[in-house]
């Protein structure tokens, strides 16, 4: 099988570390981070680029790029540590609008395309300890009125770049028990439709933000009444991206703790001749290497009926979720105090880490899905 990229997708790669390197620098996001995480002017840098468009089809003013593009993207933006919400609001969301009817479609895929308007998932509850089909929110159909004609009620939890996104993508359920999968609808809510105190935004560890939603009789347009499998789908897009974007993260932690070592010197001499350490150094780069492989798998299997996509996600996360814990302790290991301070870049590529590794499941989640869905064969021959 061919790994290899294409001459278009190298460039991409170019552009986008070309512009990681002049317009992002780590001085840059320690002040955004500083000061509470707002991204909306990095977002705007990434327009500038065309990124925000990227899964957008041309249609809608995007550039209808596919899977793979979208991981040599977010592999570079991991290696930039780059503070943007963008794997949330230039994927999953175009992902979930595509199911809406072709007139909200019309109204907010080129806004998304264009970042006039930033649109994020907002499907996080509590007690729902990741699953997808964990809805307690509710919608009820009304008549028509001002930012749609149906209403919910309920709350969603660390919805990321919640108190500076304009729209919202909620799960609500419209008939059902709150763990069935069938009966959740997918709605559009606007950020207008909300009143004051009804999002309550935060800093997250790793100097993004993120924002509690509270719907109480909320405006909200129908996206689908079926909306479980468009949900899954998305989450599975967003789980690849940020695969790939735990790739670039640890490749840029892995060669500043390179530096790192050839640098720092005990007894006269840099601690990268110790053998041990270099010992510790090849486990970090195998660890690397088994991530980047596993995040390639994910990417290639977003193409695939849902069963077989659900599994490799979930594999794929699984890996990398030991690949990140691994990379990351040692890593900062290697580098002694120096590794957790502040004012040192390493230790906010170790914070996005552990935040990667929680977002959208866990490494326990992932396992247990991967066990669910080997129960015939026990993985042996699957």
């Amino acid at each position: 099988m061919d790994f290899d990229f294409s001459d278009d997708q190298q460039s991409l790669r170019d552009a986008v570390r070309r512009w990681v390197d002049k317009g992002f620098g780590f001085d840059r996001r320690h002040a955004l981070a500083k000061a509470g995480g707002a991204s909306r002017s990095v977002y705007a840098d990434l327009a500038e680029l065309g990124l925000t468009g990227l899964a957008i089809s041309e249609v809608h003013g995007g550039m209808g790029f596919g899977p793979v593009e979208a991981m040599v993207v977010n592999e570079e933006l991991g290696r930039g540590l780059v503070n943007a919400p963008y794997a949330h609001a230039a994927l999953v969301a175009p992902a979930l609008l595509g199911a809406a009817p072709e007139a909200l479609q019309a109204t907010w895929l080129p806004r998304i395309a264009s970042a006039e308007a930033l649109v994020v998932l907002a499907q996080q509850e509590r007690a729902a300890r990741y699953r997808l089909e964990h809805v307690s929110a509710r919608a009820k159909h009304v008549q028509d009125g001002p930012g749609g004609n149906w209403v919910l009620d309920g709350a969603k939890s660390i919805v990321p770049a919640g108190d500076e996104a304009d729209a919202y993508v909620v799960p609500a359920r419209i008939p059902g028990a709150v763990d069935d999968k069938a009966g959740i609808g997918l709605f559009l809510v606007e950020r207008s439709s909300l009143a004051a105190g009804q999002v309550r935004g935060y800093p997250t560890q790793d100097g993004a933000r993120a924002a509690e939603l509270k719907l109480d009789g909320t405006r909200a347009a129908l996206i689908t009444e079926d909306g479980h499998a468009a949900l899954e789908r998305a989450v599975d897009i967003g789980t690849a991206a940020f695969c790939a974007e735990a790739v670039g993260v640890m490749d840029r932690l892995v060669e500043l703790t390179v530096e790192y070592m050839n640098t720092r010197k005990q007894f006269g001499v840099p601690i990268a001749t110790f053998q041990a350490l270099r010992h510790r150094i090849a486990d970090v780069k195998m660890q690397l290497e088994l991530g980047r492989s596993m995040s390639y798998f994910a990417t290639l299997k977003l193409g695939e009926p849902s069963s077989q996509r659900r599994r490799a996600i979930s594999q794929a996360r699984v890996q990398l979720g030991q690949s990140m814990r691994f990379v990351g302790q040692q890593c900062v290991q290697l580098h002694g105090g120096i590794g957790v301070t502040d004012e040192y870049q390493g230790s906010h590529y170790f914070k996005r880490l552990t935040v990667l590794e929680m977002v959208f499941g866990d490494t326990q989640h992932h396992l247990g899905e991967v066990a669910a869905r080997m129960q015939d064969s026990a993985g042996v021959f699957a």
